[in-house]
């Protein structure tokens, strides 16, 4: 999968599952402030990343992301590191 696709996926899984206003879905934005999502959102999203992009989320690691860009870089780094297994 590449970068664009899984960025792309991540927007559709925002806006459609967590109700995101398109508008505010930028790289910068942070997850909690700028796009809404709670501690229970934060519980939805592992489960909906883990089905989608079919690895297991560490919570000590998805405690990090801040921003939509950690949050995409995360995603990637995890299907790369996949891949290499």
């Amino acid at each position: 999968m590449e970068k664009n696709e899984i960025i792309e996926r991540i927007h559709s899984i925002l806006i459609e599952e967590f109700e995101v206003e398109q508008d505010k879905i930028s790289p910068d934005a942070n997850l909690k402030e700028t796009l809404g999502v709670d501690s229970l959102d934060y519980i939805d999203l592992v489960v909906v990343i883990e089905s989608n992009f079919a690895f297991k989320v560490k919570p000590d690691e998805f405690a990090q992301i801040v921003t939509l860009h950690d949050f995409y870089e995360y995603v990637i780094s995890k299907i790369n590191s996949k891949k290499l297994n």
